[in-house]
């Protein structure tokens, strides 16, 4: 008997990280997440009235100003880890999450530096920064474990596929890795906003989900160009 022929695998291509593209990525990626850590510590409540299930409120909407910028972060990492591969996708998570350290260790130093005379708003910075430090632990725990499942489930589906369904590992990938960020964010983070009932904590975690992945579906098209024009310019690719 002759054996059957197999189809070879596809042909699978990253970009080289010693690319000048590569750094402004990364360094997106890092103020994103620093500016959406900062931006999370205000709550968010959309709607008027009240409207529950039970004990899981379904109206007002309850969220977090980190959710207006953090979906970019998913956005950046699919964009890295598409073109430049996992190990690039870690390195961009690691700096991120170094820079996102140092962010949280400076305002804890500045918040407990002696205050001038002169400076009145010392309580305000407190209320504002304060909640940083937790913020910072609930983002970094959902961060390294959302972003490296996000970057993962990309590129394993990438080695089935190579250049082909590209749409629908963007939208798994993120999928993933946003539910499992937001579910450990939301568990740490949610007293630090003032959510103390098990309903509005359901809220906040279904709306966090929803509201990301809707955001990645919706900016699809711009991911697709940014993707496809990199590809078309990395030299390495």
């Amino acid at each position: 008997m002759t054996p059957q022929a197999t189809s070879p695998k596809p042909a699978v291509r990253f970009a080289s990280r010693g690319s000048s593209y590569y750094d402004i990525a990364i360094a997106m990626f890092c103020v994103v997440l620093v500016v959406s850590n900062i931006a999370a510590t205000k709550g968010i409540e959309i709607g008027s009235g009240a409207f529950s299930i039970g004990s899981v409120q379904l109206w007002p909407i309850v969220t977090d100003g980190g959710a207006i910028l953090f979906p970019v972060a998913y956005i950046l990492g699919d964009v890295i880890s598409e073109v430049y591969g996992f190990k690039a996708a870690r390195r961009a998570i690691i700096v991120g999450f170094a820079m996102a350290i140092l962010t949280a260790v400076t305002f804890w130093l500045v918040q407990h530096a002696p205050a001038a005379s002169f400076y009145e708003n010392q309580a305000a910075f407190e209320a504002v920064a304060g909640p940083v430090g937790q913020i910072v632990v609930a983002s970094l725990a959902g961060y390294l474990v959302g972003q490296f499942l996000n970057a993962w489930v990309l590129v394993k589906l990438k080695e089935r596929t190579a250049e082909r369904g590209l749409v629908g590992r963007l939208i798994a990938s993120t999928g993933v890795g946003e539910t499992a960020d937001t579910l450990i964010f939301c568990a740490i983070a949610a007293t630090a906003i003032g959510i103390t009932s098990f309903g509005v904590f359901l809220n906040y975690f279904i709306v966090g989900v929803l509201f990301k992945v809707l955001v990645e579906i919706c900016v699809l098209p711009l991911t697709l160009t940014v993707i496809g024009q990199l590809k078309r310019r990395e030299p390495t690719y």
